[in-house]
């Protein structure tokens, strides 16, 4: 195909290929450090398509039509700090890599949460947005470096007391996880009053 700097708009280390009619991601430049292609045909994301780019730190695929990616497609990338997939057709999030660390959005692709790396292994993510997905669980362990978890409009009914606080340590305080959005979930969350009491703030949610 054609170099992705004839097919999109490339300006420094920014790569801006939106609504391109693309049906696969073009090869990048070496230096790409954000790649924004929205609003494509993309299909599948491929474990040689970001391959070499080693300074690669944010990608954003909303609005595609991604239903799977390969297992090394995003782990070998040693600076991705931001990755966004919100409205696609995944059904399950991709392996991560370990520097991941500022936000995951999967907005309302059809994800079930199943990788190798979990949350917990995740230990500088500060913001994990969930919504709008076929979650029938809260994903957990969640890493202590967690600010805001975004769960609405799920399909979420139940949670143990521990996943938000560690019931044997009745004087923790999890400073940090101060937005919890649980709305639009078929759980009634007053029949979980144990599960909060290390929060600064309640979820938002139904406790009716």
């Amino acid at each position: 195909g054609l170099p992705s700097c004839l097919l999109c708009l490339c300006l420094g280390t920014s790569v801006y290929c939106d609504d391109a009619d693309l049906e696969h991601i073009p090869a990048l430049p070496p230096d790409t450090a954000y790649l924004y292609a929205r609003f494509n045909r993309i299909g599948a994301v491929r474990a040689g398509d970001f391959r070499g780019l080693e300074k690669l730190k944010r990608i954003d695929l909303s609005s595609n039509s991604i239903s799977w990616a390969d297992a090394d497609a995003f782990r070998l990338l040693p600076s991705l700090q931001e990755l966004l997939l919100p409205e696609n057709r995944l059904t399950a999030l991709p392996e991560l890599p370990r520097s991941i660390g500022v936000h995951v959005y999967w907005g309302s692709s059809l994800l079930g949460f199943v990788s190798a790396l979990s949350p917990q292994d995740l230990k500088q993510l500060q913001f994990l947005h969930l919504s709008d997905n076929q979650l029938d669980f809260i994903p957990v362990p969640l890493p202590e470096s967690l600010r805001s978890l975004h769960l609405q409009n799920n399909n979420i009914q139940t949670m143990h007391e521990d996943t938000f606080c560690d019931s044997q340590d009745q004087g923790q305080i999890r400073q940090a996880l101060e937005d919890i959005r649980l709305d639009g979930n078929p759980i009634n969350l007053s029949l979980f009053p144990n599960a909060f009491f290390c929060l600064p703030r309640l979820p938002t949610g139904r406790f009716s």
